[in-house]
């Protein structure tokens, strides 16, 4: 069974820097697809960014420039380095993963196309 254990996250003012970091047990396909998530209050979840197994990373516009997502393939932790974080930042932030059906599988922004998510770690920009 695939576990996602989030840690990092908390407050910081306008400007800082935070991160979260995502550690992942039971793993299982060397294609995957892993990616951070966030919903804010009465907001809709969004995607925020993905990394695959061959390291190719992608950004929703809003972060883009700010956030870095990377992965230490050999211990199966995803991290999220959030720069010049903006109030509009504040959520609550998810780790999700899937298995890829083949090399290069990622289904992107679409949060139905993960089957194993985190346990969502609040992150609170005030200005």
């Amino acid at each position: 069974q695939v576990q996602l254990v989030q840690s990092g996250g908390g407050s910081v003012q306008a400007g800082g820097s935070l991160s979260l970091s995502c550690s992942a047990s039971g793993w299982f396909s060397r294609n995957y697809c892993m990616a951070w998530f966030r919903q804010a209050p009465g907001k809709e979840r969004e995607g925020v960014a993905t990394s695959d197994s061959d390291g190719r990373t992608n950004y929703a516009d809003s972060v883009a420039g700010r956030f870095t997502i990377s992965q230490d393939k050999v211990q199966k932790n995803l991290y999220l380095q959030m720069n010049m974080v903006k109030p509009e930042d504040t959520a609550v932030y998810y780790c999700a993963a899937v298995e890829g059906r083949y090399r290069g599988y990622c289904p992107g922004f679409a949060g139905h196309g993960y089957n194993y998510w985190g346990q969502g770690t609040q992150v609170t920009v005030s200005s």
